[in-house]
C-alpha cells in the first residue's frame, strides 16, 4: 500500500525482512525475552545476518547492501511487530557501525564493521552514565595515555546489550578542564573480554531481553587502534550517530503501534456490545480513525527525514526532520497503543493479547536515543536558525507588509 514511497530495493528488502519476521523468530523467543529467561539472543541476529538484513546502509565491501535509509526504514517498520528488544538488537550493527562506517579505518571496518554484518561479532553502544543521560559532553569515564594504548575507568548505564555483546562502541573523556567540551570525548572500540565488567541487569517495565546493564571498567587497555577518528572527535561522531539512534527508534515504533491497532480493529468486529458490533459505535471506530491518522503521519515524516538525509540535504535541515520524526512517531505511537487498549477494554490489559506488552515497549521509546524534550530543543533550534537565514535572503513574501495598518511605531519589543 505504501509501495509510492519506496524505490524497487527498498520493497525487495522490505519483503524480505516481512517473511524473516513471520518464519524466522518463534513466539517462544518472544516469551522466554519477556520473562526474562533469554538475554541478548545471538541465534536471532546471526539469522538477520544470513538473510542478508543487516548494516543494509554501509558498503557492500564490508557486507552491506549500500542501500539508503528508506530501504532501512522500511525494514525497521516490519521488525517493529517483534518488540523493541529485537528492534534493537537489529539496530544495534547500524547504529554502532554508523560511528565504524563513516569515521572507522579500512583495518577497524575490517576487524570489527564486516564481521558484525556477518553475524560473527556483536556489538553495543556505551554512551549513558549513572550521573546522567542527556549530557553526553557531561561524561565522566576517563580515558588515560598509557604509552600507545589507553587506560579506561568510569562506568556506562542502560547499555542493551551489555550482557551479550564482544565489544562496546563507548565514550571516555580524553581532554582535561582546559580542553572545550566539542574537543574533550573521545570515541572507542573496547572489547568486552579485556576487562570490562557487566555489573548489573536491569528489570524493565518492558523491552526486556535485550541485554541491558551496567558497565564497570577499571583501567580497561584499549589499543591505540581502536581509537575511531582523531582523539577528541567523539562529538563531532556522537552528533552523527544520534541519526541513526533516532531514526531506528522513530521506525521501529511505528511497526509496534501498527499491529496494535490492527487487533484493536479486528477486535472491534467481532465484539459486540447492545446488539452491536463495536466498530458501528463513533466512540469506538472515531479512536480508530485517530490512529489510523497518526499512524499515516507519522511513517510520512519518518519517510522524508529518511529521504532527506538520503539525498544529502543540510545538515541542520535533516537534524530537525529527524528530531520531528524521532518524537512524533514515538509519541502517537504511544497514543495509538493506548487507543488500542481502550478499544479492547478489560481484555486489551490482559496478557491474553499482546497489546499489553506493546505499550510496555512503547513507553521507553519517548526516553532514549534522546528524550522527547531534547528532540523540542533540537527542533526549534534548527527551526530558528532557518528562520533568520531566510529572512537573510528576502527572497520571500513578507507578510507583515500586508496587514490593515502598518504602524511600525507601534511594533514596541522592549
Amino acid at each position: 500500500m505504501y509501495d509510492f514511497l519506496m524505490a524497487p530495493k527498498d520493497i525487495e528488502i522490505r519483503d524480505k525482512t516481512r517473511k524473516f519476521v513471520k518464519e524466522k523468530v518463534s513466539a517462544e523467543l518472544l516469551k522466554k525475552m519477556d520473562q526474562d529467561e533469554v538475554q541478548y539472543p545471538r541465534e536471532y541476529v546471526v539469522n538477520l545476518a544470513n538473510e542478508g538484513l543487516l548494516g543494509l546502509r554501509f558498503d557492500p565491501k564490508w557486507g552491506g547492501k549500500g542501500l539508503g535509509w528508506t530501504a532501512e526504514v522500511a525494514a525497521l517498520e516490519e521488525i517493529g511487530p517483534l518488540g523493541m528488544s529485537l528492534g534493537c538488537l537489529y539496530s544495534l550493527p547500524s547504529i554502532c557501525g554508523e560511528a565504524l562506517s563513516v569515521f572507522g579505518n579500512d583495518d577497524q571496518k575490517a576487524r570489527y564493521l564486516k564481521p558484525t554484518l556477518e553475524g560473527k561479532k556483536f556489538t553495543a553502544e556505551a554512551l549513558t552514565e549513572p550521573r546522567g543521560g542527556s549530557d553526553f559532553f557531561g561524561a565522566t569515564t576517563k580515558a588515560v595515555k598509557d604509552g600507545d594504548d589507553w587506560l579506561l575507568t568510569g562506568q556506562k548505564r542502560f547499555v542493551v546489550g551489555a550482557e551479550g555483546a564482544d565489544y562496546f562502541i563507548l565514550y571516555a573523556r580524553t581532554g582535561d578542564a582546559s580542553t572545550p567540551a566539542r574537543d574533550a570525548i573521545t570515541l572507542f572500540i573496547v572489547d568486552k573480554d579485556k576487562g570490562v565488567e557487566t555489573k548489573y541487569l536491569y528489570k524493565l517495565l518492558g523491552t526486556r531481553g535485550g541485554g541491558a546493564g551496567r558497565l564497570v571498567l577499571n583501567n580497561v587497555r584499549v589499543p591505540k587502534e581502536n581509537v575511531i577518528g582523531k582523539v577528541g572527535d567523539g562529538g563531532k561522531i556522537f552528533y552523527q550517530m544520534m541519526i541513526p539512534e533516532r531514526m531506528t527508534s522513530a521506525a521501529g515504533i511505528i511497526g509496534g503501534a501498527k499491529v496494535a491497532l490492527d487487533v484493536a480493529a479486528e477486535y472491534s468486529t467481532k465484539r459486540k456490545q447492545f446488539g452491536k458490533h463495536i466498530m458501528e459505535y463513533q466512540g469506538v471506530s472515531f479512536k480508530i480513525a485517530d490512529s489510523i491518522m497518526l499512524l499515516d503521519a507519522a511513517r510520512a515524516l519518518v519517510y522524508m527525514a529518511a529521504r532527506a538525509i538520503d539525498t544529502r540535504q543540510p545538515s541542520s535541515f535533516c537534524r530537525r526532520l529527524v528530531s520531528e520524526a524521532k518524537r512524533f512517531a514515538t509519541e502517537k505511537s504511544w497514543d495509538i497503543v493506548n487507543m488500542a487498549m481502550q478499544v479492547c477494554g478489560g481484555i486489551g490489559y490482559t496478557q491474553i493479547y499482546p497489546i499489553e506488552k506493546i505499550l510496555r515497549d512503547a513507553r521507553l521509546s519517548m526516553i532514549w536515543t534522546g528524550t522527547s524534550e531534547v528532540m523540542n530543543l533540537i527542533i526549534q533550534h534548527e527551526f530558528f536558525r532557518e528562520l533568520g537565514e531566510r529572512k537573510a535572503r528576502k527572497d520571500e513574501r513578507d507578510v507583515e507588509l500586508d496587514a490593515n495598518e502598518l504602524a511600525d511605531d507601534e511594533k514596541v519589543f522592549e
